[in-house]
């Protein structure tokens, strides 16, 4: 195995933990905002799906029915995910 290829094996490890953080927290907000309780800040869920947890947060978002009529939400997750869809990739084929 190259350096690169464990270096994306690494990246893509990480994404698997922060997806799966950002759906607990998506899940959390749900269950808050059913509540009337405090809510998770939306710069923390948009952080979580921006900087390495976005299928979480698009699974989150649909799978929970949370935050879809937001169309910020939508933008910033897929965003995130293209990129982070694109930087293993070139780090594999660099």
């Amino acid at each position: 195995m190259t350096t690169m290829q464990l270096i994306a094996c690494i990246l893509l490890a990480a994404y698997a933990l922060l997806s799966v953080i950002a759906f607990c927290f998506y899940a959390a907000d749900k269950k808050k905002a059913k509540k009337g309780a405090w809510r998770i800040p939306e710069k923390v869920l948009l952080g979580l799906g921006f900087l390495g947890g976005a299928i979480g947060a698009l699974l989150g978002m649909k799978l929970l029915r949370h935050k879809t009529k937001h169309w910020y939400f939508w933008a910033v997750n897929i965003a995130g995910l293209l990129w982070q869809i694109a930087l293993p990739v070139w780090l594999l084929l660099k």
